[in-house]
């Protein structure tokens, strides 16, 4: 085998030396694969992206409907079951191809089209998570104010059923500090009436799209050229920004943690967040609902893992981070979660009502419940800053990553195209997810926005992740993985991680995707119910970023040579370039060349497909 390596080493040196030499192609540093410029730029990039906006509305929401602590033991346990095995297998993937969501896939052809679902799905999100950051810097510029605008009932959106909720010292069962026009479901909150009538300025239905908001236009597109001018120079810009996007917002969590903890009903809330009710284990629901914000909150198979991993020099020790980064996120969410109850606490009190009768869905407890919480402040302003800029530099460490799976998947599976020209590729990718999100920011976007959100990764994403599973598991191998694992980090991990790869992890997964095929309900927004046209437009938002998978598929076979079954096997083994960028193997870290795997061929993913 050292023979063979030694062989193929001065092969490859004597191929680089031809292409300089005789000016057949010469390698210059602007086409060369960016690498993080330290380990701690990969560290909080991935804790940036996957800790999200999901981290603190949806993850406190299922918790208040799933029993509070009681939703804590399955959301850990499918955290430890099926986060940290497919954090393991991502980053592994990733880091030892040094490619992209789409050219990694020469591990198995013939699954290719899981990269291209990644892509997809990650773009698709790309279009409204940005509008919701746009309502973000909406709130954070009508935060510059001595007063806040949603904290009163006497701006010009407001109407005759607009009342402001204050302080109430009686029991909870006392609801006179509501005050307004006694209309029963008529009424609204200050809040509310800021979000329905001044931020979206709402139709009647997605029937009336209405006209577009201006002003959330402007925000929109000035978000996401801020997505650009970060990303435009690649990582090792965007690597050191997040050392403020990623820590701030934790320096804001833990300020606004001990502001609410002293506000009175804040123990209500937290008892009512920590006290488990047992009954709720015997509940499969509860259960599908902890696995699907485990998966859906660290991120993984949307592509983002793959690229980040893909950035990291060969021998990194990614193994670390794979334990640490799913915690991170995990442990965000729960605190997270004492804000968000500290703070519905004090809100049923100033309401007079009960914690479990306070809580907003979806966007309605970022863009209603805080805010309304927020204006009961002192200083009020002060706290709306802080928050819509931790929201605003959460939001931005997402798009970090999502759109950087986008731009390395292309630049990597057409590198003569697209490496050279990254700075337009980014340009433009992000004036076309602009124009994309302009029919989100209508009178009526809201509608649309709640359809894409609801449906968009609702299947493709745990299919991407199944089939993972099953091509490291079972076609390529767990201990050929481990082979490579052990290549980068110097020793193999323990079997624990193959029995996952194998059987638990696939089989949650299997569950989950069973679990949201049953359970899943139409889409709606507050009362309104979506007419059937809309819900079919859904479903079909919803299988777009799958359908490449068998498409894909049955091309490849049929540009294979020979027998149905000659193909299937020909296209389920790793293509003859796959396996590490020899320019960071064969480097001066790399002491012994008689390590490299013998199943390899040698390769560079920059050179040799163009030489």
């Amino acid at each position: 085998m050292a023979k063979k390596l030694q062989n193929d080493a001065s092969t490859w040196e004597e191929c680089k030396e031809n292409s300089t030499s005789k000016g057949k192609y010469e390698v210059t540093q602007e086409e060369r694969r960016e690498t993080w410029t330290g380990r701690f730029d990969f560290f909080l990039s991935n804790v940036g992206y996957a800790v999200g906006i999901g981290n603190i509305w949806r993850f406190p929401y299922l918790c208040y409907k799933n029993g509070g602590g009681s939703f804590l033991i399955p959301y850990i346990t499918f955290m430890i079951l099926g986060a940290l095995p497919m954090f393991l297998l991502e980053y592994s993937l990733g880091q030892f191809s040094s490619n992209g969501p789409i050219s990694v896939w020469k591990i198995c052809p013939l699954m290719k089209g899981l990269g291209y679902a990644m892509v997809i799905t990650s773009a698709i999100f790309c279009i409204y998570f940005n509008v919701m950051m746009g309502y973000v810097l909406y709130f954070l510029y009508h935060s510059l104010t001595s007063v806040l605008p949603w904290s009163t009932c006497d701006n010009e959106w407001n109407t005759e059923f607009c009342y402001i909720s204050k302080p109430s010292n009686t029991s909870t069962s006392n609801i006179s500090s509501i005050t307004g026009n006694n209309t029963g479901d008529l009424k609204m909150s200050s809040s509310e009436e800021f979000w329905s009538y001044n931020v979206l300025q709402i139709t009647s239905g997605i029937e009336d799209m209405g006209n577009i908001r201006l002003e959330l236009l402007l925000c929109l597109f000035i978000f996401w050229f801020i997505v650009f001018l970060c990303l435009y120079k690649g990582i090792k810009v965007s690597g050191k920004i997040v050392y403020m996007t990623a820590i701030f917002p934790y320096i804001v969590l833990i300020i606004f943690l001990i502001r609410v903890v002293t506000l009175p009903g804040a123990t209500d809330g937290i008892l009512f967040y920590v006290v488990p009710q047992w009954d709720k284990l015997l509940s499969t629901k509860v259960w599908g609902e902890a696995a699907l914000q485990i998966f859906y909150s660290t991120s993984m198979g949307w592509g983002g893992l793959l690229t980040f991993a893909s950035y990291n020099k060969f021998h990194d020790n990614m193994y670390g981070n794979a334990m640490i980064v799913p915690a991170v996120n995990c442990g965000t969410s729960i605190f997270a979660g004492f804000i968000t109850f500290s703070t519905l606490g004090f809100m049923a009190l100033n309401k007079g009502t009960t914690v479990d009768k306070v809580l907003n869905q979806g966007p309605g407890l970022v863009f209603i419940t805080y805010p309304e919480a927020i204006s009961s402040f002192p200083i009020s302003p002060v706290w709306a800053v802080l928050f819509f800029l931790m929201l605003f530099t959460i939001g931005i460490d997402t798009q970090f990553g999502t759109i950087e799976t986008v731009l390395s998947a292309l630049t990597d599976e057409f590198p003569k195209l697209f490496r050279r020209r990254k700075v337009l590729l980014t340009g433009v990718i992000c004036l076309i997810e602009f124009i994309l999100g302009i029919p989100l920011v209508m009178q009526g976007g809201m509608y649309v926005l709640q359809i894409v959100d609801w449906y968009c990764a609702i299947f493709s994403v745990m299919t991407v992740c199944i089939l993972e599973t099953i091509i490291i598991g079972w076609i390529y191998g767990a201990n050929r993985f481990y082979e490579d694992i052990e290549l980068m980090i110097g020793r193999k991990p323990c079997i624990w991680w193959s029995i996952c790869w194998k059987f638990i992890t696939p089989v949650i997964l299997v569950m989950m995707l069973v679990f949201n095929m049953t359970q899943i309900t139409p889409v709606s927004y507050g009362t309104y119910q979506y007419p059937q046209w809309a819900i079919a437009v859904g479903w079909i938002i919803g299988m777009i970023s799958v359908i490449p998978i068998p498409i894909y598929m049955v091309v490849d076979l049929w540009d294979a040579n020979g027998t149905l079954l000659q193909r299937l096997k020909q296209r389920l083994k790793p293509a003859p370039n796959y396996g590490p960028n020899m320019d960071t193997v064969y480097d001066k870290s790399w002491q012994t060349k008689d390590n490299f795997s013998p199943h390899y061929t040698t390769h560079s993913t920059e050179n040799q497909t163009m030489l």
